[in-house]
């Protein structure tokens, strides 16, 4: 091949955008689906992978399954808006494993496609990364559009605001829904170890979320281990585990703990446990016991206890550590969550909607987090039937 005809050929090729849109045309056609009328205008690279696939497949598709359709409306989405994609965990099976009954948020039955607000959703969970791997948790349509581009502190402060003026709801969303999708939020973003140990644990973390930060971990940790049908903390064991001077903080805290899950009665679902413990969480007794003990703490020592904890079987099944690299693979956050490349515009208020009265910064006007942490959390799936079933 000649230089000018090498040349020519990479003139050719498409931009990244055009290629990403080319392989979801492509893969629409695989699974024998038919992308929506917008993409399929003469010219457009989504019709064109779409034609080029039913060249190639023809009748020999794939499945098209529930979590196949929305995997590839997903793709199609962040697509559009620039948003970084991670597609090598990010797959069909994986949505099936994050999958739920209840929304986190508001608590409701989630349905399927029927143009209900109560409709399942998969969005990020960190506004501020891509869609990947421990960043994504499936809520009702309705929390997701409150949530929008809002930051966990924006949460936070809509749960305030409609505590203290009565507004009733905010978008949609109660004063408890606004805290329990903060909470949600912050544990995929970055924060210094006084935060984190200001926040209650009103939900615990859907399946395959990523929890950053160490105070975060060890807080899910011990909640964790009162959501298990017929078993008891092995408080010795773990009390060995935090430095002798907060030995006695440690005691009163899950004391306190196994008294609201005493309380709650021989309860053996496991969803319903958790939501238990959630909810004890929002007893200020329960919190200041917690503050009491993992504010004598540093984010190193949270950290290390919960690395002693997996390795000496004392975490609970499916409870593993990540490096920071590992844990934030493919959320893009150098370019907040988007396509590398393409601009970032800082975000803008959304129209309509109350916003905090002290809206938080953006993140790259925020002080850093602490950096003495190097591993990160992450909660997968559990097989049903396994001893940690409360991580589906």
């Amino acid at each position: 091949m000649t230089q000018t005809a090498m040349q020519q050929d990479a003139f050719d090729q498409p931009p990244a955008s055009d290629r990403t849109a080319f392989e979801i045309g492509w893969d629409f056609a695989h699974c024998r689906l038919t992308p929506p009328a917008d993409h399929l205008h003469e010219g457009h690279p989504v019709r064109q992978g779409w034609e080029a696939g039913q060249a190639v497949f023809g009748l020999r598709t794939l499945r098209a399954t529930v979590h196949v359709r929305k995997w590839l409306r997903l793709r199609l989405g962040a697509w559009l808006r620039g948003k970084a994609f991670e597609g090598v965990q990010v797959t069909p099976n994986f949505l099936a494993q994050i999958d739920v009954a209840l929304c986190p948020i508001t608590g409701d039955t989630l349905t399927r496609a029927s143009g209900l607000p109560s409709d399942a959703s998969v969005d990020r969970v960190n506004n501020d990364a891509g869609y990947a791997a421990g960043n994504l948790a499936v809520m009702s349509h309705c929390a997701n559009q409150a949530k929008s581009s809002y930051d966990w502190r924006d949460a936070a402060s809509f749960a305030r605001q409609i505590e203290r003026g009565g507004l009733g709801q905010i978008d949609g969303l109660d004063a408890g829904a606004w805290a329990r999708l903060a909470v949600l939020m912050s544990f995929a973003t970055p924060l210094s170890h006084a935060e984190a140990a200001h926040l209650p644990l009103l939900l615990l973390p859907p399946a395959r979320l990523r929890v950053l930060n160490p105070a975060q971990s060890l807080q899910v940790m011990l909640t964790m281990h009162f959501t298990q049908p017929g078993q008891t903390p092995r408080l010795d064991a773990l009390s060995s585990l935090f430095p002798a001077a907060v030995r006695t903080e440690f005691h009163s805290f899950m004391t306190t703990l196994l008294a609201r899950r005493v309380a709650a009665g021989p309860q053996q679902d496991v969803a319903t446990m958790r939501r238990t413990m959630a909810a004890a969480w929002a007893q200020p007794l329960v919190l200041s016991r917690w503050q009491r003990l993992v504010l004598r703490l540093t984010a190193a020592c949270s950290e290390r206890i919960v690395n002693l904890a997996v390795a000496r079987g004392l975490a609970g099944g499916g409870l593993r550590c990540l490096s920071l690299a590992q844990a934030t693979d493919g959320w893009a956050l150098a370019t907040l969550g988007r396509v590398a490349g393409q601009d970032v515009a800082l975000p803008s208020a959304r129209a309509g909607g109350l916003r905090a009265s002290h809206p938080s910064p953006h993140p790259s006007q925020r002080p850093p987090a602490q950096e003495d942490a190097s591993m990160r959390f992450h909660l997968p799936s559990l097989q049903p039937g396994s001893v940690c079933t409360a991580l589906n």
